[in-house]
């Protein structure tokens, strides 16, 4: 796969190719973002909250020293992040949270990307990626990173010798299939696979 044709799909994602809508401001330039909890006492939990409030419902929890904890957006007043769970979002009181930067030249790791019509996930980790479609479960091992204003991108080779491009960037995104809010977006495609093969999902950065 040629770099002209890696450069030609990224700037298809950059001119639209997402059908998602952006965040808007500095917000977008730090979240979403990786943090791990921290100041929470070894035998008690971050709280996670239905509302941004400290008297809204608790809906989950946090252990102590919890690290891969992702949060997508803040509160107006900054106190509160949202954070995500199994079937929708919830929110934490940011002073519990520290953050963990992000690399600017390789995709965060972990990540766990997913997609419907058809259903498909990608999980990367320091140790390589998978990428599950309908039919297969495919072992990727990475041959090109980078970074681009908002966003990720990398190249992919499967032990059959075809390539892929998982590529992401900060905006909303929905799954399509529960109420759960993501802050990354993404598109994977397959080297000569025609448009209507190209993938569209969403990515969390949260670890748990």
């Amino acid at each position: 796969m040629g770099g002209g044709q890696v450069a030609a799909w990224l700037g298809a994602l950059l001119l639209g190719s997402l059908p998602v809508l952006p965040m808007g401001g500095a917000q977008a330039q730090e979240l979403p973002g990786r943090f791990h909890v921290s100041g929470v006492a070894a035998d008690d939990v971050l709280n996670v909250r239905a509302g941004p409030a400290a008297s809204a419902p608790v809906v989950g929890g946090f252990g102590p020293g919890r690290r891969d904890v992702e949060v997508i957006a803040l509160s107006p007043d900054r106190r509160w992040g949202l954070v995500g769970l199994p079937e929708g979002n919830g929110w934490v009181a940011m002073r519990y949270l520290a953050a963990d930067p992000l690399p600017s030249g390789r995709l965060p790791r972990p990540l766990r990307c997913l997609g419907t019509e058809p259903f498909w996930s990608v999980t990367v980790t320091d140790q390589g990626a998978v990428h599950a479609d309908p039919g297969a479960t495919i072992a990727l091992v990475a041959d090109a990173e980078g970074g681009f204003a908002g966003g990720w991108s990398a190249v992919f080779h499967d032990g059959a010798g075809g390539a892929w491009l998982l590529a992401l960037r900060r905006a909303d995104c929905s799954d399509g299939m529960s109420d759960r809010r993501y802050g990354l977006a993404a598109v994977i495609l397959r080297a000569g696979a025609s448009d209507e093969e190209v993938l569209h999902g969403c990515c969390t950065l949260d670890g748990g």
